[in-house]
């Protein structure tokens, strides 16, 4: 299985995120980029991609230690940025930080010791991809649309454990389709 482990927003910031993006859509050469949709919407936390059957059951198992050690913390999409001149479009975040980047390195550390093949660590940066490019776009004006943006705060409450099943169809413009495979309250102190 294809799998991350994220945090999603709520149904209420993702419409205000929607009306967002439906504004940057708006602008010139929007066509350009591939817009992602509320189904893709989550912060990536750790990305264990293909991973055996087998380790699974343990995976999922330290993930719901990692979301019991960890209280739940702020958090609202803010500003945005990219990635790979325009390849990537995010807005970000602000609220409790170090709380998400904890529960990002506790996510990725879990995936270690159940066996998961991870790459190198790199240090965490909290973004959720509203755009893609195959090649290189000036998405500076997005950036600069995406600075005003903030989103109310809610508070992140459960660790989600994702399936990403890739576009298959060949069709142009085909999203990934995520599934939750396992939600995990937070529930403890940091």
């Amino acid at each position: 299985m294809r799998l991350f482990a994220a945090v999603l927003p709520p149904e209420d910031v993702a419409r205000e995120l929607a009306t967002e993006v439906a504004e940057l859509k708006k602008l010139p050469s929007a066509d350009a980029l591939r817009w992602t949709g509320r189904p893709g919407w989550h912060f990536t936390l750790a990305f264990y991609g293909e991973v055996d059957d087998d380790l699974v059951p343990d995976l999922s198992a330290r993930l719901e230690r990692v979301a019991h050690r960890t209280a739940p913390f702020p958090l609202a999409l803010r500003g945005g940025g990219q990635f790979g001149h325009g390849r990537a479009l995010w807005t970000g975040a602000e609220g409790d930080l170090a709380a998400l980047r904890l529960l990002a390195d506790r996510s990725e550390a879990a995936a270690r010791k159940a066996g998961v093949p991870m790459g190198e660590h790199r240090r965490y940066k909290p973004h959720l991809t509203v755009a893609r490019s195959r090649s290189a776009v000036d998405v500076r004006p997005y950036v600069a649309a995406l600075d005003a943006f903030t989103s109310r705060t809610w508070t992140v409450d459960e660790l989600v454990l994702v399936r990403s099943h890739l576009p298959t169809s060949g069709v142009a413009g085909e999203q990934p389709r995520y599934e939750a495979v396992a939600r995990r309250p937070l529930s403890g102190a940091r």
